[in-house]
């Protein structure tokens, strides 16, 4: 389908919506109105998750049509949600709206391909859903994300611009857009550790949210950068999300290791600058802080997600 996120989703939201449909009906598997949506308020707030949930694809995967969105963008897009621990409810939203927009794409498809429609199903969302619980979103039986063998990945990564993205992630628990694109600009280079009192290399992220501030690398890591980017005369560091995606799901799978997409890296950090915070004498409680405030969340609490 072509046309802007808005027109996309408007055209979808006409396949679904029928105001004022009977519930009867809206339950009846025979019927032309079963499970549409009857209230305006609804669908508006379903399309306002589809508006999102597109503007998403086109940032992190560029793409730009909807009848290319298949089971795997779903399952990033709502992991991605589940970084920021929206509320319980919010993430019911988001599943039950991506429920409506499976719906409404394989009407499209359908209508479109009268022999062999494209086929859609997001079943993944109701997965990631049941791991919920709470506000605040902790997972149900919790799932530790942490790589136990970093290093090793890192090393079978296939390029190095890869090895160097997750290498700031693994040391200083950058989101994945903020390790994507680096500009030479943002480095500021080297400073004590307030904690170990080490020295550290120094990159100024933004990541999603507009969020600003500085993560901490080891030394030979900023020195890979900067040589990287000296050697081929750029000013900007750039890979493509899902190409680096793809790359630490063949090294796992080469170690035989579970896959936890890039966020892994930010996991292991994680647990890993907790136990350095009470190694340099901080208390359990002022390490989640800490290390709260350099993932760039604000509560404590947040950093506990992390440790189960």
């Amino acid at each position: 389908m072509r046309g802007s996120v808005y027109y996309q989703t408007a055209e979808l939201t006409k396949l679904i919506f029928v105001e004022g449909a009977k519930k009867i009906d809206r339950v009846n598997k025979d019927h032309e109105h079963y499970q549409c949506v009857a209230s305006y308020n609804t669908m508006d707030s379903y399309r306002s998750v589809w508006n999102n949930f597109f503007n998403y694809l086109k940032e992190h995967f560029k793409l730009k049509n909807c009848e290319l969105i298949n089971e795997e963008h779903v399952k990033n897009y709502i992991e991605y949600k589940i970084e920021y621990y929206p509320s319980k409810q919010y993430l019911e939203k988001i599943t039950s709206a991506l429920g409506k927009l499976e719906l409404a794409l394989n009407k499209y498809s359908k209508l479109k391909y009268s022999i062999n429609p494209i086929a859609y199903d997001f079943k993944i969302r109701q997965e990631l859903l049941n791991h919920a619980r709470d506000y605040k979103l902790v997972a149900n039986n919790y799932n530790n994300r942490v790589y136990d063998k970093p290093l090793e990945i890192i090393n079978l990564l296939s390029c190095e611009e890869h090895k160097i993205a997750a290498l700031i992630q693994l040391e200083g628990g950058a989101r994945a857009e903020g390790v994507t694109l680096i500009k030479y600009s943002q480095i500021k280079y080297f400073r004590k550790d307030e904690i170990t009192k080490k020295d550290v290399g120094v990159i100024e992220t933004k990541e999603k949210g507009g969020k600003v501030g500085d993560v901490q690398t080891s030394k030979q890591t900023l020195i890979l950068l900067g040589n990287y980017l000296e050697d081929n005369e750029l000013e900007v560091f750039k890979i493509k999300y899902q190409d680096y995606v793809n790359d630490i799901k063949q090294a796992c799978l080469q170690l035989n290791i579970k896959h936890q997409g890039t966020h892994g890296f930010r996991w292991t950090f994680a647990q890993n600058r907790v136990r350095e915070y009470q190694k340099y004498g901080y208390s359990y409680e002022q390490a989640l802080q800490g290390v709260s405030w350099e993932m760039k969340h604000f509560r404590a609490s947040i950093t506990e997600h992390y440790l189960g």
